[in-house]
């Protein structure tokens, strides 16, 4: 049988559900989610293999407006992603929220106007819809913003028509070698993988608390087998961030360590020795050379 293998850029506004998607796709967690808007920051690649199928997902940040308070480096960098994922790809799923189109739908339409690749559109979260008779005439007015390959109503939580969303993509992917042997389900590394899960907890139990000035960095990942030591420094911009993150008898750092530390443990097969601390390093959001060496570097994996 002949072989396929194609890239295919997850894409749409902040907060719809794009990795989500990809998770659900996948089968188990790559790309973090939480309620909050642009949990992603770096592309993720997510790889399934099926047969002689090899589909490459690429995760992105949500795109958005540049507006004042949204112009830092980390916004710019978040939106460079995005924008670079759509280069060179056999496919693009844009996925937008059921009924609702906002602007910031618009601004992604927009980088989607010179993209070659067929445009697959996937409204998630249609399990939500209470009348599923306003679908139709909805989709129908979609369908006038541009020429879409397809569009597929979806839930990426439940999995409602997510098998047929990859039919669909199947169609797009060209003939040619795998890229990645078959057991590979993605390219980032496992230090990655646990500072994002650190990060994950963090945006989870703070919602609206702490503001996006946080990252996380690891400092040590040390394997022996079966247990592995890890190290993670949690950066915020001000005392006051610092404060609210490690909580009242640093109870709130424990919870989000335990947290963290259980999914890092089913994630890699092994015990895990967790240490987290929190240092101020102010001005990194907004600081070029500073994100660079945080790992915000769109070479880096």
């Amino acid at each position: 049988m002949t072989q396929r293998c194609g890239f295919v850029a997850i894409v749409g506004r902040p907060n719809v559900g794009k990795s989500t998607l990809m998770n659900r796709i996948l089968g188990q967690k790559i790309s973090i989610t939480s309620r909050r808007p642009q949990t992603t920051r770096h592309q993720v690649t997510g790889i399934k293999t099926e047969g002689e199928t090899q589909f490459v997902y690429v995760d992105t940040p949500g795109i958005h407006r540049q507006t004042k308070d949204r112009n830092k480096a980390i916004n710019r960098f978040m939106n460079q992603a995005a924008t670079q994922a759509l280069r060179d790809v056999d496919c693009v799923v844009f996925i937008v929220d059921r009924m609702r189109w906002t602007g910031e739908d618009d601004v992604v339409l927009d980088k989607l106007t010179h993209v070659k690749a067929p445009v697959v559109l996937a409204l998630n979260k249609v399990d939500w819809l209470e009348d599923k008779t306003e679908l139709l005439p909805w989709l129908e007015q979609l369908q006038k913003k541009r020429e879409f390959a397809a569009i597929l109503p979806i839930s990426a939580k439940h999995g409602t028509n997510v098998p047929e969303l990859e039919a669909e993509i199947a169609k797009y992917l060209p003939e040619g070698e795998h890229h990645f042997p078959e057991d590979q389900i993605t390219d980032r590394s496992q230090r990655f993988l646990v500072a994002e899960l650190v990060r994950e907890k963090v945006m989870r139990q703070l919602g609206d608390e702490l503001p996006y000035q946080m990252t996380v960095e690891i400092e040590e990942f040390r394997d022996e087998g079966r247990i592995i030591h890890i190290s993670a420094l949690m950066l915020v911009e001000r005392p006051g961030q610092k404060k609210i993150l490690i909580g009242e008898s640093g109870d709130r750092i424990k919870k989000i360590g335990r947290e963290a530390r259980l999914e890092m443990e089913k994630a890699l097969g092994a015990k895990v020795m967790l240490n987290l601390w929190v240092k101020v390093k102010r001005g990194w959001s907004d600081d070029e050379r500073a994100l660079k060496s945080l790992g915000y570097d769109h070479d880096r994996r």
